[in-house]
């Protein structure tokens, strides 16, 4: 019988370990390597046909708070000079000019609100205010891009009013000249009119805080 020495010992487990982690190379959690490196390549090479559309409510944020409504493709800014005229009871309010941006976020969360509505009643993001431009046909048969004014109820807690009727969250209501908006229980109306057609008394005009 041969008599192994401690050299040749030493020199027999270093080839079997080099073998065992050849073959285990080969491998990785459970897939050969040839087969990772096939699948990595079909997924480079697999093309993406998906629309980003818009913003998810997971990536349209602000301040750290994330937001409940984009605006859409057809958002544009009015030529007409659109103003809302709050009013408390009999009392009229500071206008708010509504003509100088797209759209606004209405809420009770000052943080982000464009047009802050305080009363409890009223949700953090309760509606949003939005002009759109749309495709209207005239009496000609042709058809024209008007930019008009809609209300969106976001999914509040106690409902958007139009007319002193509770619209339906997540359409678009249009908004028409001396309409009257109410934000969940709050006692105040928010009439809507344009410059063709304002009160006398503007001596407290207000300009909507931009955020």
């Amino acid at each position: 019988m041969k008599v192994l020495k401690r050299k040749d010992v030493c020199e027999e487990q270093q080839d079997r370990c080099k073998v065992k982690k050849e073959n285990d190379s080969r491998y990785d959690w459970g897939k050969t390597k040839k087969e990772k490196e096939t699948k990595s390549v079909k997924e480079k090479e697999k093309p993406n046909f998906e629309t980003t559309g818009k913003l998810t409510e997971d990536t349209n944020s602000f301040r750290g708070v994330v937001i409940k409504y984009s605006e859409p493709e057809e958002a544009r800014i009015p030529k007409k000079r659109w103003r809302l005229y709050p009013f408390k009871g009999e009392k009229m309010l500071p206008v708010l000019h509504m003509h100088r941006q797209s759209g606004y976020l209405i809420g009770r969360d000052r943080k982000i609100a464009d047009l802050a509505v305080d009363h409890p009643s009223c949700s953090k993001q309760h509606a949003a205010f939005q002009f759109r431009s749309v495709s209207i046909k005239t009496d000609l048969g042709t058809t024209v891009q008007q930019i008009r004014p809609y209300i969106m109820d976001l999914d509040s807690a106690n409902g958007t009013f139009l007319n002193n009727k509770k619209i339906e969250p997540r359409k678009y209501y249009e908004l028409l000249e001396k309409d009257v908006l109410k934000f969940g229980y709050s006692s105040r109306e928010y009439v809507l009119m344009h410059d063709e057609h304002q009160p006398k008394n503007e001596d407290d005009d207000l300009d909507i805080d931009t955020k």
